[in-house]
């Protein structure tokens, strides 16, 4: 008998992404289920250090640099023999990006990949694809993260759309609501927005294939889904969240009048996501109505779990050599 776990790496991800700064640690071996070790995170907001010409501040730069010195300390605890570093779009669309990436790249000793849109949402679905398998039949995958949402469909692992547009739930946040709260009319005007934002990515979308299973991978998605969403029980399957349209827009007007400091009373409302989940919850909303996406189910693993599956592929090996 092949022993799956004789060939491990202590793997780290930093996921430099525009909410969060995100190290994840595994034992990675191929074939095996890429179990969380260790994690830390710190909650950046980079979106709110982004000035008119779209550059990052001097003390947004600082803030990402200790987030970033918090996630190696834990790496060299744990002994990592192979990390894995990834950027995603907010730092990638600065003007200064590349200073910012120096930085960085001086703290941990290696070169970080800056992801397009289509990366995140290539890996993001592989990740979706592994964790429910070819059972799942035509596979949607949603993906609403600080600076961009993405959009990704299949039938195999690598999906045969993958698209990305600048409607994160940061993003949208700062740009039409950032105030927080929102009237009933103020709701529908950042719908409008929002609508005109997706409209490129609903246009590309095959229109003549629907999906058999639709899920969310996101923590915007799985805020909503505990907030409005309910617990779903299969036999033989870990317990998951679904959340319906008709559940998230009976929720978005009574979130957009309470004030943000109150919704961390709510289920599923964490700290670093009061301010932003009412406009997630739009974007969520928006995108399920434009693909005529009825019900959403959580899924457990998103990007950084689709960049320790990619890296298997490519650079794991089994003791049978092939």
């Amino acid at each position: 008998m092949v022993n799956l776990r004789s060939r491990v790496t202590r793997l780290g991800v930093l996921d430099i992404g525009s909410n969060t700064i995100h190290m994840l640690i595994v034992d990675a071996a191929p074939g095996a289920r890429p179990d969380p070790e260790a994690s830390t995170k710190s909650t950046v907001r980079l979106m709110q250090y982004v000035k008119d010409d779209g550059s990052i501040k001097k003390s947004g730069i600082e803030a990402i640099l200790t987030a970033v010195d918090q996630c190696m300390e834990l790496a060299e605890e744990y002994d990592i023999t192979q990390l894995l570093a990834m950027a995603t779009s907010a730092i990638k669309e600065a003007p200064n990006s590349n200073k910012i990436l120096r930085k960085i790249e001086e703290r941990i000793g290696q070169s970080v990949t800056v992801l397009s849109g289509t990366d995140e949402a290539r890996l993001t679905f592989l990740a979706a694809r592994r964790w429910y398998g070819w059972g799942a039949g035509r596979l949607l995958m949603l993906d609403i993260g600080g600076s961009s949402l993405e959009v990704a469909m299949g039938s195999d692992e690598e999906p045969t759309v993958a698209l990305s547009a600048a409607a994160g739930a940061c993003r949208i946040t700062r740009e039409y609501l950032p105030e927080g709260t929102a009237s009933v009319d103020e709701l529908e005007v950042v719908r409008k927005k929002v609508r005109r934002i997706l409209e490129p990515m609903v246009d590309a979308f095959p229109k003549s294939k629907h999906p058999a299973h639709a899920v969310g991978t996101s923590k915007t998605f799985r805020s909503l889904a505990r907030l409005a969403g309910a617990v779903l029980r299969q036999s033989g399957r870990e317990d998951t969240w679904i959340m319906t349209r008709e559940q998230l827009e009976d929720w978005i007007p009574r979130l957009a009048a309470i004030e943000p400091e109150q919704r961390v009373a709510l289920p599923g409302i964490t700290p670093e996501r009061t301010m932003q989940i009412v406009g997630g919850g739009i974007v969520a909303d928006e995108i399920m109505r434009s693909l005529n996406v009825h019900e959403v189910e959580i899924c457990p693993w998103a990007l950084r779990e689709g960049a320790i599956l990619r890296w298997l592929d490519q650079f794991g090996r089994t003791r049978l050599g092939f």
